[in-house]
């Protein structure tokens, strides 16, 4: 158990080379991966299950020690990137396809990347957990509402059907998981280290997939998706830092409502996309996918080496008394 522990924390650690390495494979060999499509909402669904095994009860009493920290993460998780994302395919003119494909991942919850980097960032990682599982249980109304409110002049969306996807694959895995965790808890203790790697393996084979049955779409979009996914991306991590701070919050809940904004859920975008949509609106959030793997963690180090010199100077000053 130690070893796979160790093969999970460092297929963790390495997931932005990972995805990077399967979607240039699936790319180039799309036969190879385009057998996983059918199976991209099982694939969520576990990775959903797996993120509640990582939650108990007390996480969620978080929400009633820190109400306001909460809320306005929520808020701004549900708000800044919906908005940008429809911001972005009005002044860009995106194709209907794509357009609809960015404003979903714009209205997927945060991503549970997130709390690894809030942690990594000296953020609050309390606050990180919460945010994120309050966001997520939130899915179920705010995603397909959002969607059909932002996307419906680019294509039709059933709020209702969308509505019983998030359920069956997000809401209920969720439950499901932490009730799992409050009834064995002990056993689900040793099991965590390995969730890292199935969660690896469950977004790597959606991005795969989602690649390989887009290679002509990739050819002739690719540049746009991938400019457009750096905006979006960038300026939810920076919208959700002024959000923060303009309502006084200290500086580690800055950075960790940040990180909860910048970073979506694209699994779920992924999803819903290839069920509701088309491949093609799949591709904006495989790339988000893969970007905000590599931003965050750039952030996150930023912040981190930044909390580290504010310390040594600190210290500095108090020997110098």
């Amino acid at each position: 158990m130690n070893q796979l522990a160790k093969v999970s924390n460092f297929a963790g650690n390495t997931f932005a080379v990972w995805i990077i390495l399967f979607a240039l494979l699936s790319y180039f060999i799309p036969e190879g991966f385009t057998w996983i499509a059918p199976h991209i909402p099982l694939l969520l669904g576990i990775i959903m299950f797996g993120m509640g095994l990582t939650l108990s009860v007390d996480d969620f009493k978080a929400v009633f020690q820190a109400p306001k920290s909460v809320i306005i993460a929520a808020v701004s998780q549900y708000t800044i990137m919906p908005l940008v994302a429809f911001a972005l395919a009005i002044l860009l003119k995106l194709p209907a396809e794509l357009a609809a494909g960015v404003i979903l991942v714009g209205c997927a919850p945060g991503g549970t990347a997130s709390n690894v980097m809030a942690y990594l960032a000296k953020g609050n990682a309390a606050l990180s957990v919460c945010a994120t599982a309050v966001s997520t249980l939130m899915a179920p109304i705010m995603t397909p509402f959002l969607t059909w409110l932002l996307a419906k002049q680019w294509m039709e969306v059933s709020f209702w059907s969308m509505f019983v996807s998030v359920v069956q694959v997000v809401l209920l895995p969720i439950v499901l998981g932490v009730l799992v965790h409050y009834l064995f808890p002990k056993q689900v203790e040793k099991s965590t280290a390995v969730l890292p790697l199935i969660s690896v393996i469950g977004i790597v084979g959606v991005a795969s997939a989602v690649v390989a049955v887009n290679k002509d779409n990739l050819l002739s979009n690719g540049l746009l998706i991938f400019i457009v996914v750096v905006l979006h991306n960038s300026l939810g991590l920076l919208l959700g830092f002024w959000s923060a701070k303009l309502f006084k919050l200290d500086y580690p809940s800055q950075k960790t409502i940040s990180i909860e904004v910048g970073m979506q859920n694209s699994g779920l975008a992924t999803t819903l996309a290839m069920t509701y949509f088309s491949p093609l609106a799949a591709v904006p959030s495989v790339i988000f996918s893969v970007w905000h793997n590599i931003s965050g963690p750039l952030l996150a180090t930023f912040w981190s080496r930044e909390a580290a010199d504010s310390e040594t100077i600190g210290l500095g000053m108090d020997l110098s008394k």
